[in-house]
């Protein structure tokens, strides 16, 4: 596997630094249908623009693990041969202090689902733990929490349900701490739902 250690220096409450080890890693992303695609991405700009924050291409993170191409591929052709379009009930926005999960779309896990991450992690060829938390970020930007609870309660998801019907791998560095992470990200490979 390769692996960039980079040392990130965090300040801690106590002062002192801690090091993180980052490492390239494949993330498998399940995409929204039309026109939920569209509507997520249309806010996904408006908050970016809003927050001087990176945009990105609306998905859920299903499984995320080593940086291995030729399994990613292998990967996502088998989920895309065994595995129809999939709905995914949408609980609310929600928001976190994590980079990753500023604001967010939770949705509930379901068999579909909890299969489809199956398929992808033994297809993947990789022990990579990655624990099922079926949610599409809207932002990704350090702000308070004040701001995320505003914001949070101010967006309308007209939608109770979201179809997903197609997958992507992108590489990307782990953990994704910043907007340079973000547009570095790469999609290394692309399918359709069509089980």
């Amino acid at each position: 596997m390769r692996e960039i250690l980079k040392a990130t220096s965090l300040n801690c409450k106590s002062g002192v630094s801690a090091f993180v080890s980052r490492r390239i890693v494949i993330a498998y992303w399940l995409i929204p249908a039309e026109p939920a695609r569209r509507f997520f991405q249309s806010l996904i700009e408006d908050l970016a623009r809003r927050y001087d924050a990176p945009v990105f291409e609306p998905h859920v993170t299903i499984h995320v693990g080593a940086d291995h191409v030729h399994a990613a591929e292998k990967a996502l052709s088998k989920a895309a041969q065994e595995c129809q379009p999939i709905n995914l009930e949408a609980l609310g926005i929600d928001h976190s202090h994590e980079f990753i999960k500023t604001l967010f779309v939770q949705f509930t896990p379901n068999t579909k689902l909890q299969q489809l991450n199956a398929i992808v992690c033994n297809a993947a060829e990789d022990s990579f733990h990655y624990e099922l938390n079926p949610h599409l970020s809207l932002l990704y930007k350090n702000i308070p929490t004040e701001i995320r609870s505003v914001l949070a309660d101010s967006i309308d998801v007209p939608f109770s349900e979201v179809m997903f019907d197609a997958l992507k791998a992108v590489g990307c560095v782990s953990p994704t701490q910043n907007r340079a992470d973000v547009e570095a990200w790469g999609v290394l490979a692309r399918k359709q739902l069509s089980g």
